[in-house]
């Protein structure tokens, strides 16, 4: 049997990943060794380890996660945990994946509501809980609440609540079903980051896309069922002076900014992501313009 280091096992498998057409191939290649070899591929260890000779039992779950890569499986399935503003959350099978793109949610209700005091938060649609906590951790939340329908999600949900030492308290239900309407509180924010492809976006997804959840994905026909309802809903439950935040896809910043306007919010804005991409939208509910400070202003 032919002996590899763990290094010229790494490259081995690198190559077939670059063959593959896999964008970022190093970073993941040294991403699944390092889960492998139950070392975090940053820390100096790594790199000391990758001269030894690779032991048996760790070259086979290494090819295993390998394989799993190159048949279109997401690096964030296979390693099981994924960083999302600079927390740790379980993902797996039947949840949505935390991307970088929705943290610039996070910035916007930081940035708008982070000199507020005791707030009441509300995540829908909450998937892994990655909103919603990171918001606890990062504004005086006074209260949070994090409603998913999914049982699958549910499972990773409840273990990221007790991996971030959340105190959330936790509805297992649809968004659009009453007692969980009626269980939501009246919240200084609610945020959502809804199913939002179209129906035509749904039939050209990329590979690493599908093995994702469909309901976390399909938003409807035009991608803005959930927009609608949501808005027409959940106005209700936003305390005069609160802000309703929405992850949006490409394009769609009009349509939405048009639906929270027609339902009576005010000050509504979008703001890009990293990549210079319109990400958000968010508007005020003011009901006592008096008695309310723009916090759109700020």
């Amino acid at each position: 049997m032919v002996s590899f280091t763990y290094k010229e096992l790494k490259n081995l498998w690198l190559e077939k990943l670059q063959f593959s057409k896999i964008e970022n191939a190093e970073f993941e290649i040294n991403e699944m060794l390092g889960k492998a070899l139950c070392i975090d591929c940053r820390n100096p260890v790594y790199a000391d380890k990758l001269k030894s000779v690779a032991d048996v039992e760790i070259k086979k779950a290494f090819e295993k996660l390998c394989e799993k890569r190159l048949n279109g499986e997401p690096l964030q399935y296979i390693l099981g945990e994924w960083e999302f503003y600079g927390l740790p959350f379980k993902v797996g099978e039947g949840v949505l994946i935390p991307r970088q793109d929705t943290e610039t949610l996070v910035d916007v209700a930081v940035k708008k509501l982070g000199k507020s005091e005791n707030l009441i938060v509300t995540d829908l649609c909450s998937g892994s809980g990655c909103i919603g906590i990171a918001l606890e951790k990062n504004l005086s939340c006074g209260k949070l609440t994090l409603v998913e329908k999914s049982d699958k999600a549910l499972c990773y949900l409840k273990q990221n609540v007790q991996l971030n030492n959340s105190m959330a308290d936790v509805i297992h239900g649809d968004v659009f079903d009453a007692k969980v309407i009626n269980a939501v509180p009246m919240s200084d924010l609610i945020v959502c980051n809804p199913p939002y492809v179209t129906a035509d976006e749904m039939k050209t997804l990329q590979r690493e896309v599908t093995f994702e959840p469909e309901s976390a994905l399909f938003g409807g026909e035009d991608g803005l069922d959930y927009y609608r309802d949501i808005t027409r809903i959940y106005k209700d439950k936003i305390k005069d002076g609160g802000m309703l935040l929405f992850e949006i896809g490409i394009n769609q910043e009009d349509e939405v900014m048009r639906i929270l306007i027609q339902h009576g919010f005010k000050n509504v804005r979008t703001r890009p992501d990293l990549m210079g991409v319109n990400r958000c939208v968010f508007g005020q509910k003011l009901e006592n313009t008096k008695l309310c400070t723009d916090v759109m202003s700020v």
